[in-house]
C-alpha cells in the first residue's frame, strides 16, 4: 500500500509507504484525508485508519523549478516506447543531432527509436535522411513526472492529482 502526500495547498509532494504515512500522522505532522475502509492498522493500544492520502501540516509550498533528469528510461516512457521515425516499438534512444556534431543529451535532442532506424540513421540528421520526426521532442510535464511514484495511481488520488495538473 502506498500513500499520496500533499502540502497545505493540496499539491502532491511524494508517494510514501502507508507505514511512513502512519508515522507522520501519529507524530501529528500530517492529517489523513482519505483512508482505506475496512483495513485498519492495529497498534498496541488502538486501531488506526490505513492512510491513502495525507496532508502535511507544516510543509507549505512545493519548491519551484523541479528539474526532471534526462534518462534513457524517461525518454522511452515520454515517447510511449514508440519510434520517433517509423512508429514501431522502440527499445533504444537516438540523438536527433548526433553527439559527434555537438548534439546534447537533452530532452529536446533525444527520442525513442527502434533498433533498425537507429542503425540506418547512424551519424546523420533526420533532414539528411529525408526523415520526419513524428513527435517534437520536449521536456515532459505533469505531476507524474515531478512526483515520484504517481505513475501507478490509486483511484482515490485522482481528484488531488487532477488539481495539480
Amino acid at each position: 500500500m502506498r500513500t499520496l502526500v500533499l502540502n497545505a495547498g493540496y499539491e502532491p509532494l511524494a508517494v510514501v509507504s502507508f507505514k511512513r504515512a502512519l508515522v507522520l500522522v501519529m507524530n501529528e505532522k500530517a492529517v489523513i484525508v482519505e483512508h482505506t475502509d475496512g483495513d485498519p492498522v492495529w497498534g498496541t493500544r488502538r486501531a488506526y485508519d490505513r492512510p491513502a492520502v495525507i496532508i502535511l501540516t507544516r510543509y507549505v509550498r512545493v519548491p519551484g523549478g523541479r528539474h526532471i533528469p534526462v534518462t534513457r528510461r524517461g525518454v522511452l516512457r515520454r515517447d510511449a516506447h514508440r519510434c520517433a521515425y517509423c512508429d514501431k516499438s522502440a527499445s533504444t534512444i537516438d540523438h536527433v543531432l548526433p553527439r559527434s556534431r555537438g548534439g546534447a543529451d537533452s530532452w529536446e535532442n533525444l527520442v525513442a527509436c527502434c533498433l533498425r532506424c537507429n542503425n540506418v540513421k547512424g551519424d546523420r540528421t533526420p533532414q539528411e535522411m529525408n526523415w520526419d520526426l513524428r513527435i517534437t521532442p520536449r521536456p515532459p510535464r505533469g505531476v507524474q513526472w515531478t512526483v515520484r511514484g504517481t505513475d501507478r495511481t490509486d483511484p482515490r488520488w485522482e481528484p488531488y492529482l487532477a488539481l495539480a495538473a
